[in-house]
């Protein structure tokens, strides 16, 4: 997968239109009982594939963008796409204690933060 500059650019934006957990934020949130609660674990794997892919944010975040790989921007990919897909799956009423939103946290996006929620 060779991407434009363009492409790229879009990829970098979407994403960080999406992750709206500053590195910091990320990092407690990892600490928190809710964050090990939800999520897929792989056979043989002890952490949830969301809480995986919040250790890849928190290294992208660290990265300038000409130190970016391919390898950060399929994941930025799969970010983007995560969220839109769960996003799209939003529950009714108070969503602020529940799984759904716990889940997306671990992908680096809080639905109430911000206009870009949902």
């Amino acid at each position: 997968m060779h991407l434009s500059p363009d492409e790229e650019r879009v990829i970098r934006r979407e994403f960080d239109r999406l992750v709206n957990l500053a590195p910091s934020e990320l990092e407690a949130w990892l600490e928190t009982p809710q964050s090990r609660k939800v999520g897929m674990v792989r056979a043989g794997e002890r952490e949830s594939v969301g809480r995986q892919s919040a250790r890849k944010i928190l290294a992208i975040r660290a990265k300038s963008p000409d130190d970016l790989t391919e390898a950060d921007y399929a994941h930025m990919k799969k970010v983007i796409g995560y969220c839109r897909r769960h996003l799209a799956q939003r529950p009714w009423g108070d969503v602020t204690d529940t799984r759904w939103r716990w889940s997306l946290m671990n992908w680096g996006h809080d639905p109430l933060k911000g206009r870009d929620g949902g």
